[in-house]
């Protein structure tokens, strides 16, 4: 097999988890992804979306990594968690996983959209990353550059 890079772009997404969740997760049980409801939400969002992690013949691919993320609510805020002027921890579930650089800006805005709908927090934290360049099999990159 012959590998080539592919130009994507790159989503990450925070989602706040249950400590029991990062527990869970911490111990090796890969079952508290599908048992805790906001990944589990988040991810059917994700695989219905076919345009995300596709690498030839692997389809809805993704990394995660479990983590804390910290804020400090400001005035006016209505935060999930956390109170105004108090720095919160939050035990945080990161999802990344990439698209096709071509993917025109309507479609990427309404990924997003979809995301920040059922995301827990007033103000969640997507990140979309300029273009990048991945790992693809030459058969897989011929394929989407015919289907382009």
């Amino acid at each position: 097999m012959n590998i080539e890079l592919k130009p994507v772009r790159k989503l990450r997404i925070h989602w706040p988890i249950p400590v029991e969740t990062m527990k869970q997760m911490a111990a090796g049980d890969l079952g508290a992804l599908d048992s805790d409801e906001g990944i589990a939400s988040l991810l059917n969002e994700l695989e219905s979306a076919p345009e995300l992690g596709g690498f030839g013949n692997y389809h809805h691919v993704f990394e995660s990594s479990a983590g804390f993320e910290g804020f400090t609510v400001a005035e006016g805020a209505k935060p999930t968690l956390g109170a105004v002027g108090q720095r919160t921890i939050s035990p945080t579930f990161v999802f990344t996983t990439y698209f096709d650089d071509s993917l025109d800006h309507r479609t990427v805005q309404e990924l997003v959209q979809r995301i920040v709908d059922i995301h827990p927090w007033e103000v969640p934290v997507i990140e979309v990353s300029g273009p990048l360049s991945v790992s693809s099999s030459s058969a897989a990159h011929a394929e989407t550059r015919v289907a382009s």
